[in-house]
């Protein structure tokens, strides 16, 4: 059975002025197994980011539901942990601080000496030494994200979810930290789902990516299979002979057919179509 199971999740919200609703997504299902890294791709609106807030329990689907390790999950909880594009760190905590609460609220059994080697060490896999006692204004935006990522790893959820967590970077910065990333992931294997906008980075980040349509009513229209070897880095990704193969089939998908994909329907005797993803592996 698959590890984390987003099953048959719609979600719809009124329309303009009350009249009627608008489908984001509808019928959308997803299995995850643990220790995967699995990322979404697709345009603005197609409903990337209340995807991953629905599994994240921090919004209510319409219809459906998450499933976790074989139990429901509704409602947030530290099973399942989000780094946000825009930090989401607590200005008057310094660095050592915003992981240090995050680590209390998981193991409240801890020793202060036990918190203490716990947050180091994950100070340290995110290169932050020197930076403990600094407060999140005197830190850079990478640097803001890190925080964010070691705070996010430190508690060991079941889940990890990126909603877009280097857009606010600049492109050097970005594919420092992503790299950061995937030590990160290598030393834990946790399950890991994001959300982007950019091509190479899910590329080097995912086993599968899902690309969807544009919404409203947006499905997955592909699953692409990133069969690039692991471990792996910006390099040596882009000297694999796949790697093109991969990034022009999904730049492909995203000019031509992300807007003309079929989102379902009734046929005749009013029977309800349902598109399956394609599968794609390179």
């Amino acid at each position: 059975m698959a590890y984390l199971i987003i099953d048959h999740v719609s979600k719809f919200f009124p329309g303009h002025e009350g009249d009627g609703t608008v489908c984001i997504f509808k019928d959308v299902t997803l299995k995850i197994d643990q220790g995967e890294f699995v990322t979404v791709i697709g345009h603005s609106g197609c409903g990337k980011s209340t995807w991953l807030n629905i599994s994240a329990g921090l919004e209510t689907p319409s219809e459906g539901g998450i499933i976790l390790n074989g139990r429901e999950a509704s409602g947030p909880g530290l099973d399942r942990m989000v780094v946000f594009q825009n930090f989401a760190l607590m200005p008057w905590l310094s660095v050592f601080e915003n992981i240090a609460i995050a680590v209390r609220s998981a193991y409240p059994d801890w020793t202060k000496d036990q918190v203490a080697a716990h947050v180091k060490k994950y100070i340290e896999l995110v290169g932050l030494q020197g930076a403990e006692r600094k407060r999140p204004v005197a830190l850079s935006g990478g640097m803001k994200q890190r925080v964010g990522l070691a705070r996010a790893f430190s508690i060991e959820p079941k889940v990890l979810l990126l909603d877009e967590p280097f857009a606010q970077i600049d492109a050097l910065t970005r594919g420092t930290i992503q790299e950061e990333l995937i030590q990160m992931w290598n030393a834990t294997r946790n399950t890991v789902f994001m959300v982007t906008h950019d091509v190479d980075e899910a590329i080097l980040l995912s086993d599968r990516i899902m690309l969807m349509t544009n919404g409203p009513s947006s499905r997955i229209a592909e699953i692409v299979d990133v069969n690039i070897p692991r471990p792996r880095s910006r390099e040596t990704v882009i000297e694999d002979r796949n790697y093109y193969k991969v990034r022009n089939h999904i730049i492909h998908f995203l000019v031509r057919h992300a807007k003309h994909g079929e989102t379902g329907g009734e046929g005749e005797l009013g029977q309800t179509i349902k598109y399956e993803p394609l599968q794609v592996t390179f």
